[in-house]
């Protein structure tokens, strides 16, 4: 996507929701290190305006790359103007941004610290009941 134009990474990470029509949104804790890969790899570099915010671009290696994997990369960008990525089974987005949802609730949760009694059994209600609904359904 910085080979089409450069940009901030939450520009990116709004860029990528949408391509995914909302059923994904990558979080910083993936685009950042991402950018940052890019850049070690040479394949990106980074501007920085005078507001201090940092935009990417993509470099000469990051083009001879591309042009290098251009399959793989149509590929991705088919599956994703399909709607199939992230769903390759045909779930429907809807559903995999509800689970995507569940499993970062439940990590963000778990690294705050240890569950007690008490919140264990109200998040296992909780699962419970989802898994409830989603038999009904």
């Amino acid at each position: 996507m910085i080979g089409e134009q450069p940009r901030h990474g939450y520009e990116l990470m709004k860029a990528i929701e949408e391509r995914m029509r909302g059923s994904y949104s990558p979080s910083p804790g993936v685009i950042y290190p991402t950018l940052s890969w890019l850049e070690d790899m040479g394949y990106a570099a980074l501007q920085t305006e005078e507001a201090g915010r940092k935009r990417y671009r993509i470099t000469a290696e990051g083009e001879a790359f591309l042009t290098a994997n251009h399959a793989a990369v149509d590929n991705l960008f088919s599956r994703l103007a399909a709607g199939g990525a992230g769903s390759p089974d045909g779930v429907p987005a809807p559903v995999v941004r509800g689970m995507e949802n569940l499993k970062l609730a439940l990590r963000l949760r778990l690294k705050r610290g240890p569950l007690d009694q008490t919140a264990a059994e109200a998040i296992a209600a909780a699962l419970d009941a989802a898994a409830q609904a989603v038999e009904r359904s």
